[in-house]
């Protein structure tokens, strides 16, 4: 039993004074103002990130497409498109880098091939939805973090 009386007077003692006990007898004692946050360099390269963003998503409004003038020619379907196939854009040769559902809505899937330019090493995406292919199809061009929207004339897979 003397053992276990060590141990809790030991234990007691590690734990130290409450804080009520430490600052108890504070009240004439003034503390010094805490100090202004500096801005960050952060800051400012979010701003430029922002401005630039801002400049990419203007020129994307701009981009009229008339799908009347829109070419395809078709070796199968749309859908039978995978990981490797090569797809022409306006005559320019892609390699497919992905076909996903992008996103589903209801009885119809938005769909985007991913394809890629390795000699310019860029970065597009085809979009459409899986019951509207020819009325719906979409370029964009991966710009920094945001797919911006392309017109384009002619597809063929």
């Amino acid at each position: 039993m003397v053992k276990k009386k060590k141990k809790v007077e030991e234990e007691t003692e590690e734990e130290g004074m409450s804080l009520d006990d430490a600052f108890g007898d504070d009240e004439d004692v003034s503390y010094a103002e805490s100090k202004p946050r500096k801005e960050k360099k952060k800051k400012k390269v979010e701003e430029d990130l922002d401005e630039e963003l801002d400049e990419i998503e203007e020129s994307s409004k701009s981009v009229d497409i008339d799908r009347s003038k829109i070419k395809i020619k078709q070796s199968k379907p749309i859908s039978k498109v995978k990981k490797g196939d090569k797809i022409k854009i306006d005559g320019k040769e892609y390699e497919v880098d992905a076909h996903y559902v992008l996103m589903e809505h209801g009885s119809t899937n938005e769909m985007a091939l991913e394809v890629f330019d390795s000699k310019n090493d860029k970065d597009y995406q085809l979009r459409y939805f899986d019951d509207q292919v020819e009325g719906t199809l979409e370029l964009y061009e991966l710009q920094e973090i945001l797919y911006v929207k392309r017109a384009f004339s002619k597809l063929e897979w």
